[in-house]
């Protein structure tokens, strides 16, 4: 899941929001932003944040909004990286701990910060965990109804196709069935703008509709807009989907970063936080 999403983050970062898009998305290549300074194949604070959260869970730690939000400070403050919006970098530079980032943030938003990052925690064992999961993590920077329902949404995807819940077309109406607010079988058209339930229903109308991972990755980038961040929710729950061809192409896999915190701590994490199914 993480190495997927994390591929899904860094190849859809050279398209956030730019212009020429179905020119380049071919994955043939990972892209530099025709704006941004980010280096190709590097991933963003989709991932960042995504690895936050998994940390906290194969660690078994408390799941409290103290422990996660330490998480969240530990992993930007030990590998600073751009792609976080900038009054939140700015922030996370300024702060020294978990417990100044609960005094100090505005838990007001609904954009997609706290669904990118809620992929992991679709492996807690039943709806109910991940649902109650979801909505800790989400309501430190995103409580608010909309930021917490794309964050149960983003995070019952995954869930779904770990436990085999059914099939993918039918994806849509299991998330209805437990968030009662959001279209989210109702295909998605057009742009992504920054609201966490665009992203979360371009992601799901993607997997829905896309038989293998490559051609959902271009799929979600063609929608235009927060293309990194449908990538990153679609991605973690596809590579989970036993009707999804897992056929990323390699030199996707081999040009991901690997620094400290890159492709080979990816691969080890996700192997700690699978082999907790059904554990938790």
């Amino acid at each position: 899941m993480l190495i997927e999403l994390a591929i899904g983050d860094a190849y859809g970062a050279g398209f956030e929001y730019a212009n020429e898009v179905s020119v380049y998305n071919d994955l043939s290549r990972y892209v530099s932003h025709p704006r941004h300074r980010l280096i190709p194949g590097s991933y963003t604070d989709d991932t960042q944040m995504s690895i936050a959260i998994a940390e906290v869970i194969v660690s078994a730690a408390q799941w409290t909004p103290e422990v996660l939000a330490q998480s969240f400070v530990t992993c930007f403050k030990r590998d600073r990286r751009e792609g976080y919006a900038s009054g939140f970098y700015h922030f996370l530079l300024e702060i020294q701990d978990g417990s100044e980032f609960l005094a100090k943030i505005r838990p007001d938003s609904d954009k997609s910060g706290a669904a990118m990052r809620a992929g992991p925690i679709g492996i807690f064992s039943t709806p109910e965990k991940v649902i109650e999961a979801a909505t800790i993590q989400a309501a430190i920077t995103h409580n608010t109804p909309d930021g917490i329902n794309a964050a149960v949404a983003a995070a019952l995807m995954t869930h779904y196709f770990i436990y085999k819940l059914g099939p993918k077309r039918k994806l849509g109406q299991f998330i209805e069935s437990y968030v009662l607010s959001g279209e989210w079988s109702k295909p998605w058209e057009g742009k992504v703008k920054s609201k966490g339930w665009m992203s979360v229903r371009a992601a799901i109308t993607a997997v829905i509709r896309n038989d293998s991972m490559s051609e959902l990755l271009q799929d979600c980038i063609a929608f235009t807009g927060d293309v990194d961040t449908v990538a990153t929710i679609a991605l973690a729950a596809g590579s989970c989907s036993q009707e999804i061809a897992q056929d990323i192409p390699e030199h996707l896999v081999t040009g991901l970063e690997n620094g400290t915190y890159g492709r080979d701590y990816l691969i080890e994490l996700d192997k700690q936080l699978m082999s907790l199914v059904g554990k938790i």
